[in-house]
């Protein structure tokens, strides 16, 4: 099944603006509501390159740096085993807190020629700030709340759509596995996945708008597909979320070692 999908120019990854409205309103129950009327680009800083050499559990790493070993914190709890293999070239960000364990957070790593961003906190970063800007075909938000509950779930952007006058609910993906020049999700099995997507055809069934939001945090890619060899479950959850009326959204990156641009959507195949 092809889930059809639209375009739009690029849009360079910005910071996190200092003002915010008041409101509340809708059932987001809106109370700290950003404000992109002033908006900073904010880039990766302090990047240098090391040598991954091995990763003892989900949260750090052992790397090369300049010839000395240096432990880094890893910002992706994901398996991420066809990415960090011994030899691998990684970018990372020196961090200067003091009283910080880890000296490093690994961000990138190359997969033979192909960078790839493996931070995982900042798909939410780059939507958020898509939606804020009006940068996605068929939505036009405002009063933006990160975070909101909804039952036992906790959906990632909630968001009123002027086009439809609706309420929304977005849950955000960051996609790094590439096979064959095809974008897949997950890497692993992910049960809290699955119950994400149950709960927003749920909320889809009661009148709400619902998103399913991928950004393939690699550049050059144009097809994206569940990943249905590691979680058959969550590929018939997402199947199940389309034909109930769920919104499915995928979009590829353009990757620096520094810096994560949203680019283009891709075609998502079911």
């Amino acid at each position: 099944m092809r889930v059809a999908f639209f375009a739009f120019g690029g849009l360079r990854l910005k910071g996190l603006s200092s003002g915010f409205n008041t409101e509340e309103y809708g059932i987001c129950g809106f109370k700290s509501v950003r404000n992109f009327n002033e908006v900073k680009e904010l880039l990766y800083e302090n990047m240098v390159q090391g040598i991954f050499i091995e990763r003892p559990n989900r949260f750090i790493a052992y790397v090369s740096v300049n010839g000395e070993r240096a432990v880094a914190h890893v910002k992706n709890t994901g398996r991420c085993k066809e990415l960090l293999i011994p030899g691998a070239r990684v970018i990372l960000r020196a961090e200067s807190k003091e009283g910080r364990k880890t000296p490093y957070s690994l961000i990138c790593v190359y997969k033979g020629d192909m960078l790839i961003n493996m931070d995982s906190q900042i798909p939410n970063y780059v939507v958020e700030e898509a939606l804020g800007l009006n940068k996605i075909a068929g939505i036009e938000a405002e009063r933006i709340k990160r975070e909101q509950r909804y039952g036992d779930s906790r959906f990632d952007v909630c968001f009123r759509n002027k086009l439809s006058g609706k309420d929304a609910f977005m849950e955000v993906k960051g996609v790094t596995l590439e096979v064959g020049g095809i974008a897949k999700f997950p890497d692993a099995p992910t049960a809290r996945g699955a119950k994400h997507i149950n709960h927003l055809i749920k909320a889809a069934g009661e009148g709400y708008e619902a998103y399913i939001f991928f950004l393939v945090q690699i550049g050059g890619l144009k097809i994206f597909t569940p990943n249905k060899e590691t979680d058959p479950v969550f590929a018939e959850s997402l199947r199940a979320a389309y034909e109930s009326g769920v919104k499915l959204l995928c979009y590829n990156s353009n990757i620096a070692e520094d810096s994560i641009t949203i680019n283009e959507p891709m075609e998502i195949i079911l």
